[in-house]
Formats: C-alpha cells, sequence, structure tokens
C-alpha cells in the first residue's frame, strides 16, 4: 500500500483507473466530474488533498477537448486545495501528433508540399514584407522620382487596368512598401491626384503627362513593365497553428508538476515543456506477445509502415534478432485534383513469411489496412499489426474488418470495450501495471529507468 497519496481518475478511462488504484493498493480518490446545462466542466474535490502527492489520469482519446479541459481545471483545483505536488498521467498524450509546423522542401510552413501542378506562379518567401529596417542599414531615401513618379506610376496601374479586367484594384496600397515611407502631399499635389482619379471615372484614358502612356485605339500598348514593382511581395502561402507548444504550456500553467505518458508521437514533445516528463515505452509489451503469442517468430519480419517509424521497428527486430522490412510512401501527383495519391513500395522480403506491423498509434487505421494489402500482395502468410495506441475513430474498425489483417493488438490506453466488441480480430493488452509501478517508484523517489529498459 502506497501512503500519502492520491489517485484521480478523469472520466476518459474508468477502468484504467480503477486497474493502478488496485495494483497501487489505494482507493480513487473522491472526486465529482461533472457538466453544467451549458456544456461547461464542473469539477469538485470532495476529500483533503493537502500536502499529498496528487496523480490524475486521464487519457487523451474520445472527446479530445472535453478530456484535455477536465484535466486542466482537475490540475488548477488540486493546486488551489495546497497539494504537494501534481502529476498528470496521460497514457495517451493529447494532439500529440501537432507538436510542429509542417513544412515542404522549400522550408515554407506549407499543409502540402508544392509540385508540378500545384505550384504557384510566383515563389513563396519566408519573410513577409513590410520589412522592418536593419538597425545596421540605413533607412531608404524614401521615394526616388518624388510624388510624380508616383503618380505616373499609379496612372501607368490604372491604364492597365481599365484594358484589363483581371488587375487589382488594390496595386496602389503597396507602392510606399517598394518605395519607402513618404509624407502627405500638401494640397496642391491632393489637387492633382484628386483630378486624376476624376478624370479615371469619366473614363479618359488618354495621356497623363508623361507622354508613354496613350490610348489603346492608337495602336500602342500600355507600358507595364515597370508596374510590377508596384506588386505586393507573398510571404506565407497560410499559418499553421502551433498546437502541441500551446497544449505543453496550458498543462505548465494550469500547476503541472510532473508528465508521465507513454509512447508520444514525436520524441520531440518532451522538449517543449520545463518541467519533467517521463516518455514510457510500450515496446516490452509489444515484444512479450511476438515472443510467446506468435508462432515460431524469428522466421517472421518486422515490418515498418513509413519510415517515421523505422527506429521504432528496428528496435524491436534488433531486440529479438529479426529481420526487418520497410514500407516507403512515394507520393504523386495527380492532374484531376490537388490531392497527392501515395504510392506505397516494400522494401524487403515478406514472401512466406509472418509480417509483423509495428506502428505507434492507429487513427483511422488506413497506413496499416493499406500496408496489410501490400504485404499480402508481396506473398506474406499472416498479417499482424502490433500498435500502443488502438484511437480507432471513423471507420476505422469496419476497415480493419475488411482488411488483409489477421489480428490487431493494442494496449488499452484508450478505452477498447466497444471496440473489441466490433472487431473480432482486435486482442488488448494491459498497460495499466506500467503506469502503476512508474506512479509508485516516481512516489518514492526510485529511479524509473528500469521501464525504459526495453531491450
Amino acid at each position: 500500500m502506497v501512503r500519502n497519496i492520491v489517485v484521480l481518475g478523469g472520466s476518459s478511462h474508468p477502468q484504467l483507473n480503477q486497474t493502478i488504484c488496485n495494483h497501487l493498493g489505494v482507493a480513487p480518490a473522491n472526486v465529482l466530474l461533472d457538466k453544467f446545462s451549458v456544456g461547461e466542466t464542473r469539477v469538485e474535490i470532495q476529500e483533503s488533498v493537502r500536502g499529498k502527492d496528487v496523480y490524475i489520469i486521464q487519457s487523451g482519446g474520445g472527446k479530445v477537448n472535453d478530456n484535455l479541459m477536465e484535466l486542466l481545471i482537475t490540475i488548477s483545483a488540486c493546486k488551489t486545495a495546497s497539494a504537494r505536488q501534481v502529476t498528470a498521467v496521460l497514457p495517451l498524450f493529447p494532439y500529440s501528433r501537432q507538436s510542429d509546423i509542417p513544412y515542404n522542401k522549400t522550408g515554407a510552413p506549407l499543409s502540402k508540399a508544392s509540385n508540378c501542378f500545384n505550384k504557384p506562379d510566383f515563389p513563396y518567401l519566408l519573410d513577409s514584407l513590410p520589412q522592418t529596417p536593419h538597425p545596421d542599414h540605413a533607412q531608404t531615401a524614401g521615394l526616388t522620382n518624388g510624388m510624380d513618379g508616383l503618380h505616373k506610376g499609379l496612372s501607368k496601374i490604372q491604364i492597365d487596368e481599365s484594358s484589363s479586367a483581371s488587375s487589382s484594384p488594390q496595386n496602389a496600397r503597396f507602392a510606399s512598401y517598394v518605395n519607402g515611407p513618404h509624407n502627405r502631399t500638401d494640397t496642391s499635389e491632393s489637387g492633382k491626384s484628386t483630378a486624376y482619379f476624376d478624370r479615371q471615372k469619366n473614363g479618359s484614358t488618354s495621356s497623363l503627362g508623361n507622354g508613354t502612356a496613350k490610348d489603346e485605339n492608337n495602336g500602342t500598348k500600355p507600358n507595364t513593365s515597370k508596374s510590377n514593382i508596384f506588386q505586393p511581395q507573398p510571404g506565407y502561402k497560410q499559418w499553421v497553428a502551433q498546437a502541441g507548444t500551446l497544449v505543453a504550456d496550458l498543462l505548465t500553467c494550469a500547476g503541472a508538476d510532473h508528465i508521465i505518458t507513454m509512447d508520444l508521437h514525436d520524441a520531440q514533445y518532451q522538449g517543449f515543456f520545463d518541467i519533467p516528463v517521463d516518455n514510457l515505452y510500450g515496446r516490452p509489451l509489444l515484444k512479450k506477445y511476438i515472443q510467446y503469442q506468435i508462432p515460431d517468430f524469428q522466421q517472421a519480419v518486422i515490418v515498418s509502415p513509413d519510415a517515421g517509424g523505422a527506429k521504432r521497428a528496428t528496435a524491436i527486430a534488433d531486440g529479438l534478432g529479426m529481420p526487418f522490412a520497410l514500407i516507403h510512401k512515394e507520393r504523386r501527383p495527380t492532374k484531376i485534383s490537388d490531392r497527392q495519391n501515395a504510392t506505397m513500395m516494400l522494401v524487403g522480403e515478406v514472401a512466406n513469411r509472418t509480417a509483423i506491423l509495428i506502428d505507434d498509434l492507429a487513427d483511422t487505421s488506413n497506413t496499416i489496412t493499406r500496408a496489410a494489402k501490400l504485404l499480402k500482395k508481396e506473398g506474406a502468410t499472416k498479417v499482424y499489426a502490433l500498435l500502443t495506441h488502438g484511437i480507432l475513430s471513423g471507420d476505422a474498425i469496419d476497415r480493419i474488418n475488411a482488411s488483409a489483417l489477421d489480428k490487431v493488438v493494442v494496449t488499452n490506453s484508450v478505452p477498447q470495450d466497444e471496440h473489441k466488441s466490433r472487431c473480432p480480430k482486435l486482442e488488448v493488452l494491459e498497460v495499466g501495471t506500467i503506469f502503476a509501478e512508474a506512479i509508485r517508484r516516481v512516489h518514492y523517489g526510485e529511479s524509473i529507468s528500469v521501464l525504459f529498459q526495453y531491450d
């Protein structure tokens, strides 16, 4: 029995909460988790937590946003109630797949890489305009030809606009960005500008002062070579929110002193925190399942469904002395739409062998079902999928039932009762004991390195 400890279970995974409490020999804390009629989260801790170590268990599956808000409010309530230390236990970390901004090969933060079919007519720049002057650089001299030059340039643009309906009427707004700042004009210059725009409104497109721009009826095309300097240069195509950094800041600001989670989708996530983060591994469970549940596992092949999980899969393959294969996704754009279809290629040999797919999570299960189809096509006798987090949202269960997968093994980091009742191929491994042992070791100040030793 662990003393001076309080275990609060969130509403995301009651079964896992009870398993952890049973292993620790403590009763779950008495807490009221409810919602007001308007939908706001209500949390009431109905026992004293003063001077105690509080461990709040909340997974990131199901209603992710509601569970996250409930966790934040519970952490804040415990800190307000003078808890000595608050540890957030997150079997599945919420927003773990949004740890950074997606970049394309040119460095711009785009949602998808550009190709010959969706590439824009102008290059995207990493700098947004207007730029801030560098401290060591002299300030620009302003307008090169004064206000007269500006009005001449504007005249040319307006003439171009009258000749082509596709021109933008906002070119004049960006003239100051190119030529530098300028002072307000006096009444005489304003009168010139007003008279010019009045002439444009009346439909006059005759020569204006410099004798270079002529009417279209004279057969001379307007000079547009210098009009591009008035075009605004584009900056970012789109802005992508860094939800990963935001969630880390929210947990820290709410009052969390420690984070315990399992198999982060991106290991760099730990760097977003200013507090200790213990990232446990689900690989010992997966390795034990391979050793004791898969016949002749030495003759099987460990397969990574994508290049991102190659390191995770090779760690298991090297530990068990098994061969390794990789599925490579080659993205080929189509002219029909802007979407990019991924063509999967197998690197390795799986013919007449059992293939074991290793991945950290499966959401829609599109990747593992396509990989299983490819493996069966390449001659694999059986295909297993071993996953740490089986989110299985949307039509993932139906996709698995109709796929070439023979068995899907997941942990109960998120509730799996409903999934298991709908999918006969699904098998669930227990992770409550791992989290309970991590909580016990953290509470007594013992090292938890033994939980990281999965080889």
